[in-house]
């Protein structure tokens, strides 16, 4: 298993449909959306990065490191991937959305397991219904060729990663595990469903 793996928790979109609000800062159940994130990935990971394009200082207040997307904001989760890949040495990257609260304990593991038996460059998550692409395990080695894709003006994370080596990890035994909160309605549903 490879000594380093750092992980980039993406809050940096718009996030229109939380009426503007910033969805990471959003709260659920008494904390930030982020915060439930973060404390599914705290112990499968060396380092995490936190992925934002606005309220900087309050992303810091959660004790990670706060990276932008550069001269890209706004451009889609591969922009936030490639600006962590400029932030870490580490071999791979986890990659999750902030607004995924129940988030796998064994995200890491299973991802990296699929990862190493297909030989691929990068492994997504998949659940019965399907693909999570913005959940994925990648090499860092790819810094490159996403920057190439950006450049080209694309910037569809599903279209990049059908491009590259690939490995699908099911976690069809984890119903839920990759719902995203993207509205107001959405979070109320969520406390209700959950407590």
């Amino acid at each position: 298993m490879p000594r380093q793996i750092d992980a980039v928790v993406l809050a940096g979109g718009k996030a229109r449909r939380m009426d503007g609000d910033d969805k990471g800062l959003v709260l659920l159940a008494g904390q930030p959306l982020i915060v439930h994130t973060l404390n599914r990935l705290k112990h499968q990971v060396t380092r995490i990065l936190i992925n934002a394009n606005r309220n900087g200082d309050r992303y810091a207040e959660f004790g990670h490191q706060v990276i932008s997307d550069g001269n890209l904001d706004f451009a889609g989760p591969l922009a936030g991937i490639l600006s962590a890949l400029h932030h870490t040495s580490a071999e791979l990257l986890l990659v999750v959305p902030c607004d995924c609260p129940q988030l796998p304990e064994d995200l890491l593991p299973r991802l990296l397991a699929g990862l190493e038996q297909e030989n691929a460059e990068l492994a997504i998550a998949c659940d019965a219904q399907r693909s999570h692409p913005v959940v994925m395990l990648l090499r860092t080695e790819l810094k490159q060729a996403i920057a190439d894709y950006l450049s080209t003006g694309e910037r569809r994370v599903e279209h990049w990663c059908q491009s590259r080596k690939l490995a699908k990890v099911s976690f069809a035994d984890k119903p839920g595990a990759f719902t995203n909160l993207n509205t107001k309605d959405e979070l109320t549903q969520w406390e209700q469903t959950n407590h």
